[in-house]
């Protein structure tokens, strides 16, 4: 696999919802890093295994390799049954493998329009980009991310309640901290932001002053 020299490379790991994925965004377009949500990875992959449960690794590897970002922009990996069979999915070892070729070229290899990469999921800061320049964990209570993961989904329209999300969250907290393979953790060289108290807009302030201090140096 080619690797592009002098290029910016940003790896963040959390918890779902919260708020990596709007952090990686705008790092993305700030500093013109191509963005990858390795999550919606595993939803794709599991709303197709929803669909069929007879797909075959090779169907699988296939479907995988011919991923494009727009694929993942699609609404409805937001449902909650999807979230729970990604989380069970990223269990299997083969399908880590085939997911993983894919990050990796993403974050080492982008196109050219590209000054680097920013990906977020669960281990991209422990497996996927373990020479990242910048490393991150985002992180936020269990309650604000249920709460901005139910007003997220009642924009769409989705007839879920509070309670539900909470518990939902926290069966794929248990599900990612706990698999075999890949769990979710924070690194020692990542550093930790707490966005449970902090806006959008003040998160990232936060992480642009850390970047560009590197980056300035």
């Amino acid at each position: 696999m080619n690797h592009r020299k002098n290029i910016i490379t940003v790896a963040i790991d959390s918890p779902a919802a919260a708020g990596a994925g709007t952090q990686a965004k705008l790092i993305s377009k700030h500093y013109n890093l191509m963005y990858l949500d390795t999550g919606k990875i595993y939803r794709l992959i599991g709303k197709l295994t929803l669909k069929s449960k007879k797909l075959s690794y090779k169907i699988l590897k296939k479907k995988i390799d011919k991923i494009k970002i727009k694929d993942l922009k699609n609404k409805s990996l937001l449902d909650d049954e999807i979230a729970i069979s990604a989380s069970k999915i990223a269990k299997n070892k083969k399908i880590r493998q085939f997911v993983k070729n894919f990050q990796k070229k993403c974050a080492y290899d982008p196109p050219l329009r590209y000054a680097g990469s920013v990906l977020d999921g669960r281990d991209i800061t422990s497996v996927i980009m373990k020479r990242a320049m910048f490393k991150f964990y985002i992180t936020a209570s269990l309650k604000v991310r249920a709460e901005r993961r139910f007003r997220e989904l009642k924009k769409l329209k989705k007839k879920v309640t509070l309670l539900d999300v909470e518990k939902s969250l926290k069966k794929r907290d248990n599900l990612d901290k706990n698999r075999k393979y890949s769990p979710l953790k924070k690194t020692k060289d990542s550093i930790l932001i707490n966005t449970s108290k902090l806006s959008k807009k003040a998160c990232f302030k936060k992480i642009k002053t850390i970047m560009d201090i590197k980056l300035n140096n």
